[in-house]
């Protein structure tokens, strides 16, 4: 069987080299006669894995020693109830961005351990009608955030299902807010250079850009590493976390083993900056079809659209269901939108090779001819 192009926005694609490495290595894993996800995670064979993985991690993103990395469980989603609990000691509020779904399940969850002040909302259409999606100006939020005793401020730098990126917009004003940075980067950690030292805490689910589903990573700053709720579990306290190297309980050991591959290969291609111009060259491909087509549109303001997820729709949405059918046919799949949206979304993370997206415009531009 040959391989598909896989679209998917998660658990995404992995890079190919990744998984045969990852098969060679299932039963017997250099010579030790077992699998890594039959190692203990105490064993010096995992510890290696272990710190290998935390290192190369830090080296791409230029991690600087004031901030910790941790690998927890949960996920995003999870994540929505650890951070609060870890950073809400002593504080009654927190500061929140809403720029699409995911910003929004974020806002609903804190609400359970504080009042959450959305401070900064796109939920005003723009003057442009065709455009639905957009990053509001960030500037207001130095003034909505400043002075009002908020935990911190909370923003999804990439939401996946509208399509709608940050661009360094909070990071550029980070320094001069009374509080500490919290940034959902699930689905574009990775995939560009990032000044680490502005954020209180980064975090991610791996199942986007990074490996499988299972582990999430935290970057924290030290500093905050004290300032959890009693309620907060043990396992979810990022001091506790933190003090036992991210083995206070047994870790997802192979999605960590797995995302070790992950950054290995990405140290191979170039790194982060590689990445980041990968992801750029693919995005302006995929973006440059919709917009010189009269079949395919794209509601994201031109500006803020995601270099990883790319939403379209088609003017004729009863040509939805033979669309997704003959890409299949081609080999290109989950192009289908999320239910909430509807239309169509191609997630263009790391492991997804320029070639995909070539093959992905290709057949867009055939299926307009025939259609139109």
């Amino acid at each position: 069987m040959s391989r598909v192009w896989n679209f998917s926005a998660g658990p995404a694609a992995l890079p190919e080299s990744v998984l045969r490495r990852a098969a060679e290595e299932m039963l017997d894993w250099q010579g030790k006669g077992l699998s890594v996800m039959e190692m203990s995670h105490r064993s010096p064979e995992y510890t290696d894995i272990f710190e290998k993985t935390r290192s190369d991690f830090r080296k791409l993103l230029n991690v600087p020693e004031t901030h910790d990395v941790l690998f927890m469980q949960g996920g995003a989603v999870g994540m929505n109830a650890i951070v609060p609990m870890n950073l809400m000691n002593g504080f009654e509020q927190a500061a929140f961005v809403n720029t699409g779904a995911w910003s929004k399940k974020t806002a609903k969850e804190f609400s359970k351990y504080g009042l959450s002040r959305v401070v900064l909302d796109n939920a005003n259409s723009v003057a442009d009608s065709a455009v639905s999606c957009y990053v509001p100006e960030c500037a207001p939020l130095l003034d909505r955030v400043n002075g009002q005793q908020m935990a911190y401020l909370h923003y999804c730098d990439n939401e996946t299902i509208s399509g709608v990126e940050f661009n360094g917009q909070v990071e550029a004003i980070a320094s001069q807010l009374d509080c500490p940075v919290v940034a959902d980067m699930s689905s574009n950690i990775l995939s560009k250079t990032l000044e680490v030292s502005k954020y209180g805490v980064i975090y991610g689910g791996a199942q986007k850009n990074v490996g499988p589903a299972g582990v999430t990573i935290v970057i924290v700053d030290k500093a905050l590493l004290n300032r959890a709720l009693p309620i907060c579990p043990s396992a979810f306290t990022f001091g506790t976390v933190a003090e036992n190297g991210s083995m206070y309980n047994t870790p997802p050991t192979y999605s960590i083993y797995i995302a070790g591959l992950v950054f290995e290969w990405l140290i191979e291609q170039g790194g982060v900056q590689w990445a980041q111009s990968q992801a750029q060259e693919k995005a302006s491909l995929l973006y440059g079809t919709i917009d010189s087509s009269t079949l395919y549109n794209c509601p994201v303001r031109t500006e803020d659209r995601s270099r990883m997820n790319v939403p379209f729709t088609l003017a004729d949405e009863s040509l939805n269901a033979r669309f997704l059918s003959r890409a299949a046919e081609q080999g290109l799949v989950q192009l289908k939108g999320h239910k909430s949206v509807g239309g169509m979304r191609a997630s263009i993370y790391n492991a997804m090779p320029l070639e995909g997206v070539k093959a992905l415009v290709e057949f867009m531009c055939e299926f307009e001819k025939s259609e139109t």
